[in-house]
């Protein structure tokens, strides 16, 4: 382990520390705690008071947003509950995409039902997808990929907060 991953482990572990004193010190901060359900709610949860708990192992700060189209991480994250999508390329029957979500979700009752073949792979940050046809939503993080056949219904739970979550999409359409 280098050394500014450990510095960065250790970091985490005193804010998790501190996040956890704070919470017994205050039995309503406690008590909204264990009310979130998810990740997600728990960072930003203590992101409120102050903690950065959010970063995994591995996770490095974002690169600064640049006009360098060609740098896959460098995107400003969009406003929350929003999703910003750049088509980076395209042919006869494909395109590929980076969509770059920040606290974003399908809305209540909506479910994605393509006619295209898609890919999608998480570059940074989380998410939770929720499919149809399976009973629990499933976790993604870095580096995790799913396939998606045509017309299999699903919806994003959620993504992370800033700097949110990044994605690399390809679409395929049946005949591609």
């Amino acid at each position: 382990m280098a050394e500014a991953q450990l510095q960065q482990f250790l970091e985490k572990v005193r804010q998790l520390n501190a996040f956890v004193a704070l919470s017994e010190a205050m039995p309503e901060l406690r008590s909204a705690l264990r009310d979130c359900s998810n990740h997600h709610e728990v960072v930003s949860l203590a992101a409120q008071f102050g903690f950065d708990i959010g970063r995994r192992w591995g996770d490095t700060n974002p690169p600064a947003a640049s006009p360098d189209a060609s740098n896959l991480l460098s995107s400003a994250c969009p406003p929350r509950g929003e999703e910003r999508v750049d088509r980076l390329a395209d042919g006869r029957g494909w395109r590929l995409e980076r969509i770059h979500s920040c606290e974003a979700c399908s809305p209540p009752g909506f479910w994605y039902d393509q006619s295209e073949q898609e890919w999608v792979l998480v570059l940074r940050g989380s998410a939770r997808l929720h499919f149809e046809d399976e009973a629990e939503p499933r976790d993604l993080c870095v580096g995790d990929s799913v396939l998606i056949a045509p017309h299999r219904r699903h919806r994003v739970i959620t993504t992370d907060p800033d700097p949110g979550t990044l994605w690399l999409a390809l679409f395929a359409s049946a005949d591609a």
